[in-house]
């Protein structure tokens, strides 16, 4: 409950929004303010949504009972799939900087796919995180995220994506990595050692990042005066069994590629199996390449090599910013890229004259 907790101001010149304000904004007894805010289930829907809309109307902020800037703040780092090695990545640059900051960290699952564009979910969402403390969001490739961060930005709660997957939001902070300079450095790599048929096995086309890497991949053959063919062109989930079921697709063909692209590493341990599956020697008579640099990359066989991003410094990169915004610092910039590199491994070798 929320009863005696405090509040934070949100407006220059008025007194702290306390739940008493909410309840008789609304009209309604402090307990029932209280209980929609914890979402409970026993008032109405139509109550529910005119307490949210007072609560972001006053700039009501309950917290744990410490007003903003004394004692422990707290984060919440919110994702769709924990399972990802990519995911883990990230979460341990967050945990880090988030320790390193004295900052308490929550995880929190983002709400159901069906719901989350519903406003009112979405400010009982964010309503319920600003009363377990948090003073600031980090989302981890969170899809559909339109009304999470509208909920948050009405209720002065930061919120930070990590390589979104849609940034066409352009009030939206994110941190992500260069991913077309990534996948064009590592199509680069490949024209190099000779490769001319050079097959992409990306994400979801809706994924910003997706799109990013197969520009690159494209940039770099278009440069080089090798055309595109668009049969070795492919995409799917950011997954193993996608890359798995295109490779097989790619390499029994009648002019199978020399070289495949991955738009992550997931799918490229998929093309891997395949490639072992159909007896293809890696490298020898295909090149594998994946993007993340994520720890299975280095344990595969052979060892892959990837286009690496800097996972852990953009969980600590979204750490800092989130706090800064929290602090009320604008953020310097409100799509920040790090930089990619090459990570060559045995997975890749010069283009053999066919199998």
């Amino acid at each position: 409950m929320f009863e005696g907790l405090g509040a934070v101001v949100t407006r220059p010149g008025r007194h702290r929004a306390t739940l008493a304000d909410v309840a008789a904004t609304v009209g309604v007894s402090r307990a029932t303010v209280s209980k929609a805010l914890n979402g409970r289930g026993d008032i109405s829907d139509e109550t529910r949504e005119r307490v949210l809309a007072a609560v972001a109307e006053l700039g009501y902020r309950p917290t744990t009972g410490l007003t903003q800037g004394e004692g422990r703040r707290a984060l919440a780092v919110v994702f769709d799939i924990p399972a990802s090695p990519y995911i883990v990545g990230v979460l341990q640059g967050v945990l880090a900087a988030a320790t390193e900051a004295g900052v308490d960290l929550l995880t929190r699952l983002a709400p159901d796919r069906s719901s989350r564009t519903q406003r009112a979910v979405a400010r009982e969402w964010v309503a319920a995180q600003q009363a377990a403390g948090v003073v600031g969001i980090i989302g981890l490739t969170v899809s559909r995220p339109g009304a999470i961060l509208q909920a948050a930005g009405n209720a002065n709660l930061p919120f930070v994506m990590v390589d979104p997957v849609d940034a066409q939001d352009g009030h939206m902070v994110s941190v992500g990595s260069s991913n077309w300079a990534g996948a064009r450095t590592g199509a680069e790599y490949l024209l190099e050692l000779g490769h001319r048929r050079i097959a992409w096995v990306g994400g979801p086309e809706a994924s910003d990042a997706a799109r990013d890497r197969l520009y690159g991949y494209q940039a770099a053959l278009d440069a080089a005066g090798v055309a595109i063919d668009p049969d070795l062109i492919r995409s799917g989930q950011f997954a193993i069994e996608n890359g798995a079921e295109h490779a097989r697709d790619l390499l029994m063909s009648a002019d199978p590629p020399t070289a495949i692209m991955a738009g992550d590493d997931e799918i490229a341990v998929g093309v891997l199996a395949t490639a072992h599956e159909l007896g293809i020697r890696v490298p020898e008579e295909l090149s594998v390449m994946g993007f993340d640099d994520t720890p299975q990359a280095a344990w595969t066989t052979p060892p892959l090599t990837t286009v690496h991003q800097h996972l852990e410094g953009m969980g600590a990169m979204a750490v800092q910013t989130a706090l800064s915004m929290a602090e009320g610092h604008p953020p310097s910039s409100r799509h920040v890229e790090l930089a990619t590199s090459l990570m060559v491994r045995d997975s890749t070798a010069p283009a053999s004259s066919g199998r």
